[in-house]
């Protein structure tokens, strides 16, 4: 197995530190250990923790679903039971998707990953235990925990593989940490820079000639209507240079072939 440390330095350049652990209790197939994995470090969940895994678990299955991550891997803990795989953490959580008869908090992902965060400025430890694919954690690893997490699934259909409830956990998690999606559409290539207002004017001032032409404009009345409604058509889009350039090669493009056949 190659050195955990590189790749202990690896992660940390790539994800936040002060991560919940994610604690996979008996998982059964080394590929959905991958790509748990690849899930983790997609929202900077680093510290994977594996209880009694089935098998030799990490093979190339569980590297290739990795997909990148398998740095996760090569850092996992093994433990024999449970409670000594969460023994250092003070808060503790676990993923189910039937209440069971326990007296327990229960939360959907968004408020535990707000709890997660609240107590990791406390400087606590957190994890939250994931259990075996097919069957889900046995009542006595749930009783370890002080909180139950319930994804709100269709009633009718709520079972959600292992990597897919890690994933959303994972997003959640990252969300409360103030992670936004941008909110703006960055561009980058060539002809990517926006076009200056010049040359957008001149694209509707053709456009609107060959309107004109073909007669599209002609009532009178409702002319300067229809022309602000086709510029704010455009507006929405945010025009690069090279899409003007290309709308306007579309308007010659049309134009010379209707008088050709002329």
């Amino acid at each position: 197995m190659p050195d955990p440390e590189p790749t202990k330095r690896a992660a940390a350049k790539r994800t936040p530190g002060g991560a919940p652990a994610i604690v996979l209790v008996e998982p059964q197939l080394a590929d959905n250990i991958g790509m748990a994995a690849r899930a983790m470090l997609n929202f900077g969940l680093t510290e994977m923790r594996l209880v009694r895994p089935r098998g030799t678990w990490l093979n190339a299955k569980a590297i290739a679903a990795a997909s990148g991550a398998h740095e996760i891997l090569e850092d996992a803990r093994t433990f024999d039971t449970t409670a000594e795989a969460v023994a250092d953490l003070n808060r503790l959580a676990a993923t189910t998707a039937r209440l069971r008869d326990m007296i327990k908090d229960v939360s959907p992902p968004r408020d535990w990953a707000a709890m997660v965060r609240a107590e990791e400025a406390q400087g606590l430890r957190c994890g939250i235990l994931f259990g075996p694919e097919r069957v889900g954690l046995h009542n006595d690893d749930l009783a370890l925990a002080d909180t139950l997490v319930t994804v709100p699934t269709n009633p009718s259909f709520s079972s959600i593989n292992l990597a897919q409830t890690v994933l959303l956990l994972g997003y959640e998690w990252h969300l409360a940490g103030g992670a936004e999606a941008p909110s703006v559409i960055l561009r980058k290539g060539y002809g990517s820079v926006p076009a200056r207002q010049e040359e957008i004017i001149a694209f509707y001032e053709h456009l609107e000639r060959e309107l004109d032409a073909c007669g599209f404009l002609r009532v009178k009345e409702k002319r300067p209507r229809m022309v602000r409604n086709i510029r704010n058509i455009f507006n929405r889009i945010l025009l690069t240079q090279q899409e003007v350039k290309t709308l306007r090669g579309i308007i010659v493009g049309l134009t010379e072939f209707q008088r050709r056949r002329e």
